[in-house]
């Protein structure tokens, strides 16, 4: 059972891009916990893989879950969901 988890709505424009992507995985290597990424079709994918994210091929709008497990969970998935709520700092 997951030790944490947050549904969030992809904000870009140009939806789970290269850049996105690759800052998902880098922030998710910061985290000791496992962290899986499960996009809108249902298929789960390693969040600290830039080339497993990009698969998802989430478009602006797909909701994904983030989940975590592990000592830092809640801290883990708190940020990712930040960080995907926040546009990735894009415009």
């Amino acid at each position: 059972m997951p030790d944490a988890s947050a549904e969030v709505e992809i904000p870009n424009r140009l939806g789970l891009h290269a850049r996105p992507a690759t800052a998902l995985a880098q922030r998710a290597a910061g985290f000791e916990s496992r962290i899986t990424i499960e996009g809108p079709d249902g298929s789960r994918v390693d969040g600290k893989s830039v080339m497993e994210v990009l698969m998802l091929g989430a478009v602006q709008g797909a909701r994904v879950r983030i989940t975590a497990e592990g000592p830092d969970a809640d801290r883990a998935v708190k940020a990712l969901a930040r960080l995907i709520e926040g546009g990735f700092g894009e415009e």
